[in-house]
């Protein structure tokens, strides 16, 4: 008989003081972080360098203008928009901006729209990545195909036309760099070296513990790669996640727990008060919540039918009330998205390795294909009494099985309802 593995906090009062003592922390730092932005608003203007992020055109009536995303040199994050016809492509700006009232406190954490002026513009040198980024997108003569795999190799933005159609086929998970890429990129760089290191392990050192040093070597990579792409937030997340899980398992403790991932999610948002206005941080908290969940009930399943069904079905079911609380696009094809979560396991390492070998554009036509297919889509959200209820009972779940099958029901009939109605 196999012991049970030691929980993180075997006693309920310890975790009950650890996150206690968590939640005075983020308070300090909240506040902390409300005085910055009280000077912040106050200030008639501001001046700030910032590296562009993204640049896309709008029209409103018979004006147009350019909406700039920016990242600061203090860490803001922020939009703010310009009338020129630059694009401001790899550029450096100076920038007086005009904070004010109307910028709340949810928004200063987050992403929040300003008036500004350009002073000055510096063109940035071409990077290793920039180089890249260009051989990626020679070996793809649609623009789509180009953004397509610069965003999910780079972390780069989407361009417009296909973020709509990526949405419309529940796929946006897959493009935006996070923890499931993260996952698959542990999985294959851990078994590749695990291949190299264990025959060097059984004739030199066999007393050395695999998990801690190919697990090293493989998060020291992984966090190379978090810089490369500029540290975009989702992944930072992601990292921060596979880091405490890969230590919780060196600890030799239970890692498939709800009290892991609150402790995980405490920290997180404390080390990063962001994150609680964060949606991604949110929803992904929600998912991995979701997959212990559905984990915990399916004890004596075998592995197979948990990895090829229960996980990408069941929280492609669970999560619709969730997702469908913020964001409304319905399309028919969304149900396509368990299949192609699980086709996205073996395809981002193969593109990878085609584009390492100069032949990315081989499966070119079966995704401007896939992209071609959503045609419109409808908008429907879910009230938020309904949500706060669901995500209630969901909670209640974690004790009680009979909650966890109406939580199921639920979600079963909203799925129903939702693409019946299309």
């Amino acid at each position: 008989m196999q012991l049970a593995k030691p929980e993180l906090f075997p006693e309920k009062k310890t975790f009950i003081w650890f996150v206690l003592s968590l939640c005075f922390i983020l308070c300090i730092r909240l506040f902390i972080e409300y005085q910055s932005y009280q000077n912040f608003i106050t200030k008639p203007f501001y001046y700030t360098y910032s590296d562009v992020l993204s640049s896309y055109e709008k029209t409103k009536g018979s004006k147009r203008y350019r909406v700039l995303k920016l990242r600061s040199d203090e860490g803001f994050t922020f939009y703010t928009t310009s009338h020129n016809k630059d694009n401001y492509t790899h550029k450096r700006l100076r920038l007086q901006i005009f904070p004010n009232e109307s910028i709340s406190f949810d928004d200063y954490l987050g992403t929040f729209y300003v008036k500004s002026r350009i002073k000055e513009e510096e063109v940035l040198p071409a990077t290793f990545k920039d180089e890249l980024l260009r051989k990626v997108a020679a070996q793809h003569e649609e623009s789509a195909l180009q953004s397509f795999y610069n965003a999910i190799f780079f972390a780069t933005p989407l361009n417009r036309d296909l973020r709509e159609k990526i949405s419309m086929l529940g796929v946006s998970h897959l493009v935006a760099l996070s923890g499931f890429h993260l996952g698959i990129l542990w999985g294959l760089l851990y078994g590749l070296l695990l291949l190299l290191y264990r025959p060097f392990q059984q004739r030199y050192f066999p007393y050395r513990h695999a998990l801690f040093d190919v697990g090293m070597v493989v998060m020291i990579f992984l966090g190379l790669y978090l810089w490369f792409v500029d540290f975009p937030p989702s992944l930072l997340r992601s990292y921060a996640m596979v880091l405490l899980g890969w230590l919780v398992l060196l600890l030799g403790m239970e890692l498939l727990s709800f009290t892991f991932l609150s402790t995980v999610g405490v920290v997180l948002v404390v080390l990063f008060p962001s994150l609680i206005v964060s949606l991604a941080f949110g929803l992904s908290i929600a998912g991995v919540f979701y997959i212990f969940l559905l984990l915990q009930y399916a004890k004596g399943v075998k592995t197979w039918i948990i990895t090829l069904i229960l996980i990408p079905f069941g929280i492609f079911i669970l999560m619709l009330p969730i997702v469908h609380a913020v964001f409304g696009v319905t399309s028919v094809f969304q149900l396509l998205s368990p299949l192609l979560s699980l086709l996205f396991v073996p395809f981002y390492p193969l593109v990878m390795l085609l584009h390492l070998l100069g032949m990315g554009g081989i499966l070119d036509n079966a995704l401007l294909w896939l992209f071609s297919l959503p045609k419109e889509s409808v908008d429907n959200l879910l009230p938020w009494w309904s949500v706060l209820g669901y995500v209630g009972l969901s909670i209640g779940a974690v004790w009680s099985r009979k909650l966890f099958w109406l939580v199921l029901g639920l979600s079963s009939s909203y799925m129903i309802y939702l693409f019946v109605s299309v």
